[in-house]
């Protein structure tokens, strides 16, 4: 989502963007319109299941895994592409029945692959899986694309009896195609609703596993980030989102942004869920020289950092002006701050966010360099029609009325301009937003003896707009840790609006222990998790 204010600002507005200009955000009376669409939302017999919870009753023989797929397929049918059609998932799995049956094989015969065997997942639709299903970022340019060879991540999935049941929707191209794009939609897939209210944004660009996990579509899922892309959607659908340290997570396999910023990462209901598949899916991989840099740094196991009394004696700091403008978001953040120092810890206020804004645009221009190198890199050896970025451009031009029905492609086209990795821009931008992102943390948390920074994540949903793009508002605290490449998990923090917020903690790289056990132990205070209400609109 962030991506497209590069375009439209000339400064990073991390925590200063023009105006708070979310949609009908005013205090009125729920009338008809904004009630529940229809009972099936509330009756959904696996609703907020866990893993654990699920491996309990695969245990027990309460279910089979055949039979949570089917059911997960049924909601699916139901509220995504029925009903309430929130459009979150792109394409179902063909061969989730029959890999349903083969775990359920292997259980009954006392073969238990770990925590996910047999529990339905699903991933975002850039994601290449070698099977019956296309990886196309949401393109129309990229139909018939049906990778040979899994992503790395996929393969740690599948090896860990993990069920794919289907793939999601995402903004086009990870929301790097146009400066008026609207996030959740793509050419591809149309676009995905927000469910908590339904004309409203599910950010992006992993809008649709976002969706999916609120909407208890599945009951885990991974999405992609490159700035913003599994914080953002994670937060306004009130879910927990993981982006790692770029190199805990291989990226081979995954359409590409930027190979200093991108990283997949899980999206779940809990913190222990999210915790559990990031212990899946971390690892080091031949493919992606940047993982070696995690040799013995990362875990198998990141539940063991789940304590609820994790927060004792930390430090935290917090942005020492206030985020945005917002009355409620002010109150929702001094309550997060009030029960962080309950649970033991001390709050210092620090000054950092006007140093990352003075880095200005530089972070965009690292991605469009990389952007083209890492496309053109991906199709070459695809099974997509087109085989550069170049042509991606002249097939949406060729095919404008489909694949560019409102915005266009001034991203994909400036992208293509650019040059080498070698070119002078490029090295100078990089420096300029990687290098100096990294120097302004490493310092404040260095000065201050930090264990991690904290702060709202994302503003409210802003409303759907297809014609004239994304409006959000003057909260964003996704930048910091992206431009590093350092970790950000973002948890329900409450609601502004009758839509979720999300409570932000970011610190140095391969952290992720220590912030797992700071967000779970700020989880199990709170309790900040509120099932979607599915409610047509905020009028």
């Amino acid at each position: 989502m962030k991506r497209r204010t590069f375009l439209t600002s000339t400064t990073m507005a991390s925590m200063s963007l023009s105006a708070f200009l979310i949609s009908g955000c005013t205090n009125v009376k729920k009338n008809e319109e904004s009630e529940v669409v229809d009972d099936i939302t509330t009756t959904f017999e696996l609703e907020e299941e866990t893993i654990s919870s699920l491996r309990g009753k695969l245990a027990s023989g309460k279910y089979t895994s055949e039979q949570l797929v089917q059911l997960y397929l049924k909601r699916i049918d139901a509220i995504d592409k029925n009903g309430l059609n929130l459009n979150s998932v792109i394409e179902i799995n063909p061969e989730a029945i029959a890999i349903a049956k083969t775990m359920d094989v292997e259980m009954k015969a006392g073969k238990l692959r770990g925590p996910l065997h047999g529990i339905p997942v699903v991933l975002k639709d850039n994601i290449d899986t070698a099977d019956k299903m296309q990886t196309t970022a949401g393109s129309l340019a990229l139909e018939g694309n049906y990778p040979s060879i899994d992503a790395f991540v996929v393969n740690r999935l599948r090896e860990a009896g993990a069920i794919i049941i289907g793939k999601t929707n995402l903004s086009e191209w990870a929301n790097f195609r146009s400066t008026q794009s609207c996030s959740g939609w793509s050419s591809r897939g149309g676009q995905t609703k927000n469910p908590y209210i339904l004309d409203h944004n599910p950010c992006g660009s992993s809008a649709g596993s976002a969706v999916a996990v609120a909407a208890n579509l599945c009951v885990v899922a991974v999405g992609t980030e490159t700035d913003g892309s599994v914080v953002c959607p994670s937060a306004v659908s009130g879910i927990v989102g993981i982006k790692p340290t770029v190199g805990l997570v291989s990226r081979s396999g995954i359409i590409p942004i930027s190979h200093t910023q991108d990283t997949a990462g899980p999206m779940a209901r809990t913190v222990e869920d999210a915790a559990i598949l990031l212990g899946i899916l971390a690892g080091i991989d031949s493919k992606d020289p940047v993982t070696s840099e995690s040799y013995g740094k990362g875990e198998a196991d990141y539940t063991k950092f789940l304590d609820a009394k994790a927060l004792q004696g930390k430090r935290i700091g917090v942005e020492r002006k206030p985020q945005g403008q917002n009355q409620f978001m002010h109150a929702l953040q001094n309550k997060a701050i009030d029960l962080i120092k309950k649970q033991g810890a001390t709050v210092i206020e620090i000054d950092y966010i006007d140093k990352i804004n003075e880095l200005g645009s530089a972070e965009f221009e690292v991605m469009q360099y990389e952007f083209k190198a890492g496309v053109n890199k991906y199709l070459a050896t695809s099974s997509a029609k087109v085989k550069t970025l170049k042509e991606v451009i002249d097939f949406n031009s060729a095919n404008e009325d489909k694949a560019m029905p409102y915005f266009k492609q001034e991203t994909l086209i400036s992208s293509n301009e650019k040059k080498g990795l070698d070119d002078k821009k490029y090295i100078e931008a990089l420096n300029k937003s990687h290098f100096g992102s990294k120097k302004v943390l490493d310092d404040v948390i260095k000065a201050n003896k930090l264990d991690a920074i904290c702060g709202l994540t994302m503003g409210p949903a802003c409303s759907i707009d297809n014609i004239y793009g994304d409006r959000w508002g003057d909260v964003f605290l996704t930048t910091p840790a992206a431009a590093s490449g350092y970790p950000h998990i973002t948890v329900p923090c409450g609601m502004v609006y009758e839509l979720p917020i999300g409570f932000s903690f970011f610190g140095k790289p391969y952290s992720e222990p220590e912030l797992i056990g700071i967000a779970y132990a700020y989880e199990q205070a709170s309790n900040n998790r509120i099932k979607p209400s599915f409610k047509k609109s905020f009028l």
